[in-house]
């Protein structure tokens, strides 16, 4: 993965995003930066924004101002296929796979997305698939990192709801994204699989920038390296874990005192 930083600067950078339907801020000034090798987790109760905050950083829904800088370009108004193309790639609360066909198959299916015809061999487009042998290698190395090789034949509706997420994830790392954006990546899972994702996505954070949406408290303070709490659209708390997590008003607004 090619996640390098660009003069040591943040792979992906947000500021002042803002998003209104129409007298409602679902997002309102909100900043982030995301950098190589760190997990930067958002938490917050359900309608704070955080999904929202997602889709503005991906392109799915357009800023109504604010910036958002990706490996030092201006991407705001881009498409999110564009945006996806340039090192930005994201996983769905909902996951979002091909069911019937095997898993291999959904990584496979993924790498393809970013092969192009060139000038050097037009009739690409034409070759089998299997054949690719660019594709083949991306998608060996996604299996390989989301820890899938043992199930790649499996049928990946069959596959348990962890290995599912896992997939998900995979098919990401199909595309070789510089930076994740992972919305509620443990969402449903027993204690087992949540414990192989959270060591997923620490070998994960080595080469990528994460920004890490999720509501396990738990999973986050062993994941987070950057921790930012938002409530009713806006940022109230952003820093280290140690320090947000002692916040009067994060733990009032969300924590509470059992944490």
């Amino acid at each position: 993965m090619n996640a390098t930083p660009l003069n040591n600067a943040p792979l992906l950078s947000a500021r002042d995003l803002t998003k209104r339907f129409g007298g409602l801020a679902a997002v309102h000034q909100v900043s982030v930066d995301l950098w190589l090798g760190q997990i930067h987790a958002v938490i917050g109760p359900n309608g704070a924004g955080k999904s929202t905050l997602t889709n503005l950083l991906s392109g799915d829904l357009p800023a109504t101002s604010g910036t958002v800088m990706l490996r030092g370009l201006d991407i705001s108004g881009w498409t999110p296929e564009k945006i996806s193309s340039s090192g930005l790639g994201r996983s769905y609360q909902k996951t979002n796979i091909f069911r019937s066909f095997s898993i291999w198959e959904n990584v496979r299916l993924a790498a393809q997305s970013r092969s192009q015809p060139s000038a050097f061999n037009p009739w690409r487009w034409l070759a089998t698939a299997t054949h690719m042998r660019d594709v083949n290698e991306r998608a060996e190395r996604a299996m390989e990192l989301a820890g899938l090789q043992h199930r790649r034949q499996q049928v990946a509706g069959a596959a348990s709801h962890g290995e599912q997420r896992q997939l998900e994830i995979a098919m990401t790392l199909a595309t070789e994204p510089a930076v994740l954006l992972l919305d509620e990546p443990l969402a449903g899972m027993g204690v087992a699989e949540a414990q192989s994702m959270v060591q997923l996505l620490l070998r994960l954070k080595q080469d990528h920038a994460i920004l890490l949406v999720e509501h396990d408290i738990d999973a986050i303070f062993t994941l987070a390296d950057q921790l930012t709490v938002m409530v009713n659209g806006q940022v109230i708390a952003s820093g280290l874990p140690t320090d947000v997590r002692a916040d009067p008003h994060v733990q009032a607004a969300y924590l509470g005192e059992e944490h």
